[in-house]
């Protein structure tokens, strides 16, 4: 399987309001950039959509390491949220339905053909590929506003 390193971010401004997001695929060398954004969104939909976004661009199974600042989306793949959700028919330890649903499934079905593993970054810190997911997701969210 290949091997690929994935940064993604998230941004909204306003939350909800308008939201980007950020991706950089990294593989032997190769990089490739991707943002894009909706007119009305929130800072953890935009999270997970970079998440989505990213391994979509993977053309067969891989192995990707995904690098993100979000607890939102890390924490449900390393505490395991995951599981309970799908045991409780998509609810959460509350017993309320799961916020963002519809990308969590997509997000689990792209898990079902890549071996994804989730690694929490600092955000705004000193990592570099981070930041630029930040300035590509907020580019995003200018370009929204400029439609």
């Amino acid at each position: 399987m290949k091997e690929i390193m994935i940064y993604t971010d998230g941004a909204c401004s306003g939350n909800p309001g308008p939201g980007g997001w950020g991706a950089v695929l990294l593989y032997q060398g190769h990089r490739k950039e991707m943002s894009g954004g909706e007119p009305m969104s929130t800072n953890n939909r935009m999270e997970i959509q970079a998440v989505i976004s990213a391994l979509s661009q993977l053309k067969e199974p891989c192995k990707a390491q995904v690098y993100s600042d979000s607890a939102y989306v890390v924490n449900c793949f390393q505490k395991g949220w995951i599981h309970g959700w799908l045991k409780n028919g998509w609810k959460n330890s509350k017993g309320q339905p799961v916020e963002n649903k519809e990308l969590w499934q997509e997000l689990w079905r792209l898990m079902g053909i890549h071996q994804v593993e989730y690694v929490k970054v600092k955000g705004h810190s000193d990592n570099e590929l981070n930041n630029h997911c930040d300035l590509l997701a907020r580019e995003a969210i200018k370009r929204l506003s400029l439609k």
